[in-house]
């Protein structure tokens, strides 16, 4: 429910009051919203008790569902599906190309499963040039996924050629470190395999359901989660790389 959608007519002290907080919530931030939800069910539950009368509660559901939430009997708010999300894009100078396929995955999870394997990859691809912009790298806007992938890891010193201490260095992070660059690869196979959204079919694909789409987003989220924290840590072994001996 973005603040350009709360616009009133009259200029009532009180609706001037929430107009001017609803643009002060960071709407692509989840504990923003979190808090501006319980202003929402405050609201609905002072309307119950009230006896407010009309249709204003639909009003206000309608909205609220098409951004996934819902209104129980007793006018609390919850999610009907949590929203997708990555921990922090705060220090990225430009979240905009992650947060729109997040965005998409979520439209289409619960209705449009090859829309969400298609976003899914669409995710991996946005992070993967993310990757490569905040470390000033140049970006190929044709290279398929798996070089993608390959360059964003090893701009972060997470491919298996990296010769790192600690943690990072050893055979057991490395082989984590593979099975995640596999997993990135293989949704956009799957994509590619005319499962997900991004080429037109002669005829839709049997068999694919909720699990497919789930798994697809799941999974490119564990890559973007991987390749943003490691990004922003300040104890990241590619920070020690580019700082030299």
């Amino acid at each position: 429910m973005p603040p350009d959608e709360l616009r009133y007519e009259d200029s009532g002290a009180r609706r001037t009051v929430f107009q001017s907080y609803a643009q002060a919530v960071d709407w692509s931030d989840r504990s923003h919203v979190d808090r501006a939800l319980l202003v929402f069910e405050d609201l609905v539950l002072y309307g119950k008790r009230s006896g407010w009368e009309g249709t204003w509660l639909d009003e206000l559901a309608v909205p609220l569902e098409r951004d996934g939430l819902r209104i129980d009997e007793r006018g609390r708010i919850a999610w009907i599906q949590p929203p997708l999300r990555v921990q922090d894009l705060s220090g990225l100078s430009d979240p905009s190309g992650i947060l729109a396929e997040l965005q998409r995955i979520q439209r289409d999870l619960s209705n449009d499963h090859a829309g969400a394997i298609g976003s899914a990859k669409q995710l991996i691809e946005a992070t993967a040039k993310t990757v490569l912009r905040e470390r000033g790298l140049p970006i190929d806007e044709n290279a398929k996924i798996p070089a993608l992938v390959k360059q964003a890891q090893k701009a972060l010193a997470l491919d298996a050629s990296a010769i790192t201490p600690g943690p990072d260095g050893t055979d057991a992070v490395k082989k984590i470190l593979g099975g995640v660059a596999a997993i990135a690869v293989g949704i956009a196979e799957l994509r590619n395999r005319g499962y997900g959204t991004g080429h037109g079919q002669a005829s839709t694909p049997n068999g694919l359901g909720a699990r497919h789409a789930h798994l697809a987003a799941n999974a490119a989220l564990t890559w973007c989660e991987l390749m943003l924290d490691t990004l922003r840590d300040p104890e990241a072994p590619w920070r020690k790389t580019q700082a030299g001996p």
